[in-house]
């Protein structure tokens, strides 16, 4: 009679394998490892970026230019605050939404503590609506 022992692989590790902790120093020099490695595929990119690019300066290229539309008039111009009122409006409301989807998926295991923690987070961010309408900064028109 004929015996098959089955082996998995790859091999896995035992659970008490991923318990014990590195020694001492070992986990940083992990650390300093991926730093090093970072900043020589950094250092190893720019070199190769300024020997393979072209270099064909002439007066055309050195023209300002804004989103390919050559430049007409003087290079300043005022810009308007309520523009960044409502771009400084929608990343506050952007940041509500990334804080209010995690919160409802985990509502559950939260509880009443994490109800009270997100009805303070929202009444501060309604407060802080409330302060930009009363001061005018939702009319699209001055």
């Amino acid at each position: 009679m004929l015996a098959f022992t089955v082996r998995r692989w790859p091999p896995v590790a035992s659970a008490s394998d991923y318990s014990r902790p590195m020694a001492g120093w070992s986990s940083w020099v992990v650390v300093g490892a991926v730093a090093v490695g970072g900043a020589l595929f950094f250092a190893v990119a720019m070199v190769a970026n300024r020997l393979l690019r072209p270099q064909a300066p002439n007066r055309e290229k050195l023209t300002t230019y804004e989103s390919g539309v050559d430049p007409v008039g003087r290079g300043w111009s005022q810009t308007q605050v309520r523009f960044y009122l409502y771009a400084f409006l929608y990343v506050v409301f952007a940041v509500d939404a990334v804080y209010l989807f995690p919160w409802a998926v985990v509502l559950e295991a939260l509880g009443w503590t994490g109800v009270v923690e997100m009805g303070i987070f929202l009444g501060v961010l309604a407060v802080g609506l409330l302060h930009a309408w009363r001061r005018g900064a939702l009319r699209w028109t001055p």
